[in-house]
Parts: C-alpha cells; structure tokens; sequence
C-alpha cells in the first residue's frame, strides 16, 4: 500500500489539510464568505429601501397629478363661470345699449314730429291769413278793414302759435 500511487496522493491531500488548516485558510475562506453574505445583505436591504422609497415617490406623484386634476377642473369650471358672467353681462350691455338708443330714436323722432306739427300750424296760419287777408281785403274797406284786418291777424298768430 505505501508503494502505491493513491497512497501518496492521499497522504499529500492530507498534508495540504493540515497546512491549510495551519494557515488559517478555512477561517479566512469562511470570513471571505461571511463578507460576501453581508455585502449580499446589505444590498437587499438597500433594495428593499429604494422599492419603498419609489413607491412613496409614485404614490406622492399620483397625489399631485389628483390635486393637479382637480386644480384644472376648478380652473375649468371657473373660466365657464367667468366667460357666462361676462356674456350675460355683454347681453345687459347690448340691452342697455339698445333701449337707450331706442329711447334716443324715439325722443329725435318726437322732436320732428313736434317740429312738422309746429312747421303745419305755421304754414296753415300763413296759408289761414294770407285767405283772411284777399277775403278781407275783398269785402271790407278803409280804415275800419286795416284795424280789424291787423288784429285778425294778430289773433290768428297767437291761436295758432
């Protein structure tokens, strides 16, 4: 058995055991590990914060887009509000506009009938005189048809007028 070949392969193994043994390399081996597993560790629970930390940030972002629609809906809602006050206050305007302008019409086309009543009533107290003059002068002479032609006259102008 010494002389074979496995023998001494298995007596170098179990030296090399021994000097690795000796030397401390299954510790070391075994902190290397412990290394490793803490590092592997460590990630995962920097994993773990970084998922709870972008969850926050999405759940903190959906909040904001909530309240950013809800902002655009009251932003909304008020430019409808604002836009039908002023067209309700731009039709009260117009409206306002209108009847003054009626009320204007009205009052220049009163003043000209009144003018063309009041130009009537002159041209009928012309045309009146001018008939009581040729009748008058007609039918009564002298003195007495130039004093009563006057106040004829006269009195037709102040009825008239």
């Amino acid at each position: 058995m010494i002389s074979t070949a496995e023998f001494w392969v298995a007596i170098a193994f179990v030296i090399l055991v021994g000097i690795f043994i000796y030397a401390g390399v299954p510790s070391a081996v075994a902190k290397a590990l412990d290394r490793r597993a803490d590092r592997i560790k460590d990630e995962l629970n920097e994993a773990r914060r970084l998922k709870d930390e972008a969850a926050a940030l999405v759940a903190d972002y959906r909040a904001r887009r909530a309240t950013a629609e809800r902002e655009a809906q009251d932003i909304v809602a008020a430019a409808k509000s604002e836009a039908e006050r002023i067209a309700a206050d731009a039709k009260a305007r117009l409206e306002d506009f209108v009847a003054r302008r009626t009320k204007s019409a009205e009052g220049k086309i009163a003043q000209a009938e009144a003018q063309a009543l009041a130009d009537v009533r002159s041209a009928a107290a012309e045309a009146a005189i001018a008939a009581a003059s040729q009748i008058m002068a007609r039918t009564v002479t002298g003195s007495v048809a130039d004093e009563l032609l006057a106040k004829g006259i006269q009195d037709v102008r102040d009825r008239l007028n």
